[in-house]
């Protein structure tokens, strides 16, 4: 199959506004004469709107989503898009916009309603072309491809990530490159690819140790960094089998504060038992898995949770044990029920 067949089948919610946005990236800049007046003011209150959400989802999960701050302020700018503003300003609104509405669609996503999470994230890949803004265009399309990885097309999801590092080059920082590349990653390690997710993982671990001070880089994707591309690693070394390489990646990861990547934290924790698991080490994945406990049981991520679910379901062979016993238990009271 190529690509094309490939992305036809990524979703059909995401089939019409990938292609377009991958044959057209960018508008033309154009001013707009309405009723309220748009100033630098009122960007700059969006931008930080999506980066408190930003925060707020990595650390209380996706649960709010519908009644977050982030919800009113998208609710809130349509009279902003039918307001009077330049050129300049027009595309840095709708810059603020597209990432606005790619956080709430991630939000969305975490909180298991998919329908709206595929809604948000369209309506962040059109703002990002009305912004003119190849950059962040790229960064929700690879997003995209992480929402259609979480749903199981990870063909496409490959494919997807693929060809916005492909469209990106020449326009993107190498941060928003090495998060195609981590998004691709994933994607080919679900599959089995292990030379093509290494490929892809080392050329994110490049791109993000290049990085030097001066060079442009964008603020909203500083949360990706060598400790949480290396808490994804752990996961991608964990699907194809490579237990022991998930452990150094997972040493290289504990860094992170939990205080500020809860749910990033707890999610590795989970993993992580999941990797002891995979070799028949009973102790260390108790462990793991009651540290992962008490870090999800306070964040609201139905996606979160289900690492923990699935661990339950793969310590039945061992069930008659008191520790599996107790584990067990925890996972099906401390947290909300599979979904």
């Amino acid at each position: 199959m190529d690509r094309r067949d490939l992305l036809l089948t990524a979703g059909a919610a995401f089939t019409t506004p990938t292609f377009r946005w991958l044959a057209d990236p960018a508008d033309e800049p154009d001013k707009h004469v309405g009723s309220v007046r748009v100033g630098p003011a009122d960007v700059e209150r969006l931008w930080s709107a999506a980066a408190e959400a930003q925060v707020a989802d990595s650390r209380f999960g996706g649960g709010n989503w519908r009644r977050s701050q982030v919800m009113d302020c998208l609710r809130e700018a349509g009279p902003l898009l039918e307001g009077t503003y330049s050129d300049s300003t027009g595309q840095a609104l709708h810059g603020a916009l597209a990432e606005l509405s790619r956080v709430a669609g991630w939000a969305a996503m975490d909180a298991g309603d998919r329908a709206a999470s595929d809604r948000l994230l369209i309506q962040a890949l059109r703002m990002a072309r009305a912004a003119g803004d190849v950059e962040m265009g790229c960064y929700v399309l690879a997003t995209m491809s992480l929402s259609a990885y979480l749903a199981g097309r990870c063909a496409q999801a490959a494919e997807m990530a693929s060809a916005a590092y492909a469209r990106g080059r020449g326009h993107a920082a190498p941060r928003v490159l090495a998060f195609c590349k981590l998004a691709e990653a994933r994607a080919l390690a679900k599959q089995g690819d292990g030379a093509g997710a290494g490929a892809a993982l080392a050329l994110c671990e490049r791109l993000l140790s290049g990085i030097r001070p001066g060079v442009h880089d964008p603020g909203w994707l500083s949360y990706l960094t060598a400790e949480r591309l290396a808490t994804d690693g752990v996961e991608v070394h964990r699907d194809l089998g490579l237990t022991r390489s998930a452990m150094v990646w997972a040493d290289r990861a504990g860094a992170m504060p939990v205080e500020r990547f809860t749910r990033a934290v707890g999610i590795r924790r989970a993993v992580l038992a999941g990797v002891h698991l995979i070799d028949g080490d009973l102790e260390p994945t108790l462990d793991e898995a009651h540290r992962s406990v008490d870090i999800l049981r306070g964040v609201r991520s139905p996606r979160a949770h289900t690492y923990l679910h699935d661990l339950a379901g793969q310590l039945g062979r061992w069930r008659d044990e008191p520790g599996v016993r107790d584990v067990v238990h925890r996972i099906r009271t401390e947290l909300p029920p599979a979904v």
